[in-house]
């Protein structure tokens, strides 16, 4: 884990962040009909990419809950993917736009795939879990 302090400090946390911040810019240009459907939905399931990281951080006492919020943002994360297919379908993203994006989310993923298959480096291990673990060791 490398002493991180804050999930700010993920670079998974600032490549979800670099996301969110792309597509909001890229949504300006979407057309007025599609304000309150599509810009709103894609900005909301990319932002929770974010949020949701930010939650899991704060639950690394609880492993079971850590990596809930890791598979909701892994979830979110695929909707995004979603919401830009379809926004490349609908000529509101070209093919190299949609292109980088999916890249970049499939990273996210990667590295969310990653945190959660190797919880024990990010969790914090209470004395007692040490102890039992210890404890069932011996012989």
């Amino acid at each position: 884990m490398a002493d991180i302090r804050s999930f700010k400090e993920l670079r998974v946390w600032q490549n979800a962040m670099e996301v969110t911040m792309i597509i909001f810019e890229l949504t300006k240009s979407f057309p007025p009909e599609e304000r309150f459907s599509l810009s709103d939905q894609i900005r909301r399931s990319s932002r929770s990419v974010a949020a949701n990281l930010a939650e899991a951080w704060r639950k690394r006492r609880y492993p079971a809950a850590f990596v809930s919020k890791l598979s909701d943002a892994e979830s979110e994360a695929a909707e995004t993917q979603t919401w830009c297919e379809i926004a490349l379908r609908c000529g509101y993203l070209t093919r190299s736009q949609a292109e980088s994006l999916d890249s970049k989310l499939e990273e996210i993923l990667g590295q969310l795939v990653k945190m959660a298959s190797q919880r024990e480096k990010w969790t914090i291990q209470s004395t007692h879990s040490i102890n039992q673990r210890n404890n069932q060791r011996k012989p």
